[in-house]
């Protein structure tokens, strides 16, 4: 899948382990780079159903963002990346055509 991030920042922090390790700790870094590769190794946001790490679309003030755990608290918040967004008929965003996303955000929001 197709990974961007919302911001410069972002981005370099993301794709520096030390900077990762730096930001979030140590662990924490660890496990938003098994994330990253995870939803880069998917062809479709589909294949992030069966992986750990409990992917889940958002709703109330978060909805159309999706998330997926790191640890019992922190969250990677990622959308996806295409315009329109891909929807099924019954207007649910079809997860089989998903194959680029955003992310925007590592948070704790519990």
């Amino acid at each position: 899948m197709e990974i961007t991030f919302a911001t410069a920042k972002l981005a370099k922090s993301m794709n520096s382990d030390s900077k990762l390790s730096q930001a979030h700790g140590a662990e924490l870094a660890k496990q938003i780079r098994k994330r990253l590769d995870d939803l880069d190794a998917a062809a479709s946001l589909e294949d992030m159903r069966s992986l750990p790490g409990k992917c889940e679309e958002l709703s109330g003030n978060r909805a159309g963002e999706l998330s997926v755990h790191l640890n019992k608290n922190w969250r990677l918040i990622f959308k996806p990346n295409h315009d329109p967004k891909p929807t099924k008929d019954d207007g649910g965003l079809d997860w089989t055509q998903v194959t680029a996303v955003q992310i925007s955000e590592v948070v704790d929001y519990h």
